[in-house]
């Protein structure tokens, strides 16, 4: 099983639990890159009128209801866990403005019509890197914009890999247990070659760490472009 499948069958066990458990998640108040609501938020994105925006790993979209409501975007949601994507249909089904897709992020990229924006919270350390951003880049208008944050430390305090490579990290359960996820946790310089090497210029790399004393989670938010 590669990497990616491993993602998807634990993603989707992940959305089955939490189906069985009826877990209520509040709405988004505003963007949080990070695990905690600190930091800088939706003006990432930039102005949003009349511009065609997707959410890559959306979950249950929650991000993607925000801007719909919150900033009178139209958003197309994608995710390819069928659980978390029942979820979202759940909850914001029936919001106007926002689409959910159901759908492998390389697949939709590669036959959707270019975006303006392009965005994700944690999703892009779930996927190939090496497969991912050939497909972004011809789904991003040239001049588009590229925002998505990424692990940097996971709470053991191990820090990005030195290769561009997938390694198992631990995804909790509400309730005990927990399921095992394999993720491109990568350092800013890795990222930026890869990016650059598919024809995306990074325009800032900004470091969110976890706000409380002791808790060494870092998280890394990145904006870049696609060469005009």
């Amino acid at each position: 099983m590669s990497s990616e499948e491993t993602n998807r069958t634990a993603w989707t066990a992940y959305g089955r639990h939490h189906i069985g458990r009826g877990t209520d998640v509040p709405d988004a108040a505003r963007f949080s890159w990070g695990f905690w609501p600190s930091g800088p938020g939706a003006e990432v994105l930039g102005d949003l009128s009349g511009k065609r925006v997707l959410d890559l790993g959306s979950g249950i979209s929650k991000y993607a209801a925000h801007l719909v409501r919150e900033h009178a975007a139209a958003v197309d949601a994608v995710e390819v866990s069928p659980t978390q994507h029942e979820r979202a249909l759940t909850r914001y089904g029936t919001l106007p403005g926002l689409n959910l897709i159901h759908a492998d992020a390389v697949e939709h990229l590669e036959k959707a019509e270019p975006y303006d924006v392009i965005y994700s919270i944690h999703g892009f350390a779930y996927m190939d890197p090496h497969r991912l951003l050939p497909a972004l880049r011809n789904a991003l208008r040239p001049g588009g914009r590229l925002a998505f944050s990424v692990l940097h430390t996971n709470s053991d305090g191990c820090g990005p890999s030195p290769s561009a490579g997938a390694r198992p990290e631990v995804l909790p359960l509400a309730g005990g247990g927990s399921l095992t996820v394999h993720m491109w946790v990568l350092s800013p310089t890795l990222w930026e070659d890869l990016l650059v090497d598919n024809g995306l210029l990074v325009d800032s790399v900004e470091i969110l760490d976890a706000p409380d004393d002791g808790n060494p989670v870092s998280v890394r938010l990145f904006r870049a472009h696609r060469h005009a």
